[in-house]
């Protein structure tokens, strides 16, 4: 089985991260939290626990949507309370969503260590790495 190439807007994003100061970082982060999309009603009306995303210390849960052959994530978090969840989350959405499942599962191993990289907030990438976990297991789901 051949590993899924990088996604180009995932490679953009990498490679940003990389170069910007931790203040810089923070910064960019501070922003995407605010454009991660509310979530619709009908899934908001769910009850279901399955949604959630345990590992992460941040009270988050994941709603895939799956039609015509892509994927489209939503989320339920409060931004405000957990900024760079909301923020990590809406980066990853912006590269995944209503794309086929490939984009997703083709998100590197070591994408959450890259984008948390001298942040110092270490403790949080077991959640990230979680929420990827996560995505990709829905991406497979979609696809089996």
């Amino acid at each position: 089985m051949t590993t899924p190439a990088i996604p180009p807007r995932l490679t953009v994003i990498l490679d940003r991260f990389r170069t910007l100061s931790r203040e810089d970082k923070m910064a960019a982060l501070v922003s995407h939290a605010r454009k991660l999309e509310p979530l619709p009603e009908h899934l908001a009306a769910l009850t279901d626990d399955s949604f959630a995303v345990h590992e992460c210390q941040t009270p988050v849960r994941i709603f895939p949507e799956y039609a015509n052959g892509r994927l489209h994530f939503y989320a339920e978090i409060n931004a405000r309370q957990s900024p760079t969840v909301a923020a990590f989350l809406s980066l990853v959405f912006s590269v995944v969503n209503d794309e086929p499942p490939a984009t997703t599962l083709a998100i590197p191993e070591d994408f959450v260590r890259t984008m948390m990289a001298g942040l110092g907030l270490g403790t949080r990438e077991v959640g990230l790495e979680a929420l990827v976990a996560r995505l990709k297991r829905h991406a497979r789901d979609a696809t089996s």
